[in-house]
């Protein structure tokens, strides 16, 4: 599999042992997953608000939010992951809460009130552009049934490809089943991430610039009923983005032509 040959040129390369890499990458992924979800900060603006705490002039607050929110759900995320920590109902809920700590709401239903800044499943049926997703009362039932399946999964020997496709499919199925009133797009996302960082995979980004062929992905996956289509897309994110860092590295690893640092006036 061409991805596995980059994954192993990524490491051989030591890319992520690059001073400030893992950082910037982290970023790189809030900036991606929020500018998805209607965030209009820049790249460097996310990279100045976490790294200096300065929110981005003319920026609406909630925008700068949502980037620190997502970015300490990041964090968890991968430390858990790091630290081998199960995967449970649990772990979902305390990222989806960390995700929508500042800019979640609440809403009152006819089944009680449910806090979405809680990580809590939602208690009404929604629907995000022309897809519906399961009914409220199947919500607690389908994720407690993704959970185990994939804590099975990965309780068994996987190759990297086998890893790969299942961080892929967790992210399918979460965000298919849409478990909470807000943030599932994230959370199902960062759901993909801690199952690379649990295998010491590089982290994958869906690149915000091709959000209607992401979403198109999950539509055409769900009507056809074949995930090889959004492991496909994923497949595809995920070379672009190894391709790019192993080229950006090693061009920075090329000496400057004439031999040597040249001033620029």
């Amino acid at each position: 599999m061409e991805l596995v040959k980059l994954i192993k040129q990524y490491n051989d390369l030591a890319i992520a042992d690059v001073i400030d890499h893992n950082r910037f990458n982290l970023i790189a992924i809030d900036h991606h997953s929020t500018r998805i979800e209607g965030s209009t900060l820049t790249e460097v603006e996310a990279q100045v608000l976490i790294n200096e705490g300065l929110t981005p002039k003319g920026k609406p607050l909630h925008e700068s939010l949502m980037v620190t929110d997502h970015h300490a759900a990041l964090l968890f995320t991968i430390e858990s992951a790091n630290q081998k920590k199960p995967l449970t109902i649990g772990l979902l809920q305390e990222i989806n809460s960390l995700i929508m700590k500042s800019t979640g709401k609440v809403y009152n239903t006819i089944l009680g009130t449910v806090d979405a800044r809680t990580g809590a499943f939602r208690k009404g049926n929604v629907t995000a552009g022309i897809s519906y997703f399961p009914n409220f009362d199947k919500v607690e039932r389908l994720t407690t049934g993704l959970v185990k399946k994939l804590n099975d999964a990965m309780a068994t020997p996987l190759s990297i490809t086998e890893q790969l496709n299942l961080s892929f499919d967790a992210h399918f199925n979460l965000v298919s089943i849409h478990p909470y009133y807000d943030g599932n797009g994230r959370t199902s996302r960062l759901l993909m991430n801690y199952i690379q960082a649990y295998y010491h995979l590089p982290l994958a980004i869906v690149q915000s610039e091709n959000k209607a062929s992401y979403i198109q992905a999950l539509i055409d996956t769900r009507e056809q009923e074949n995930i090889e289509i959004f492991r496909e897309f994923m497949a595809g994110e995920y070379s672009f983005l190894l391709t790019r860092e192993i080229e950006k590295f090693t061009e920075m690893q090329r000496p400057p032509k004439g031999g040597g640092f040249s001033f620029l006036f």
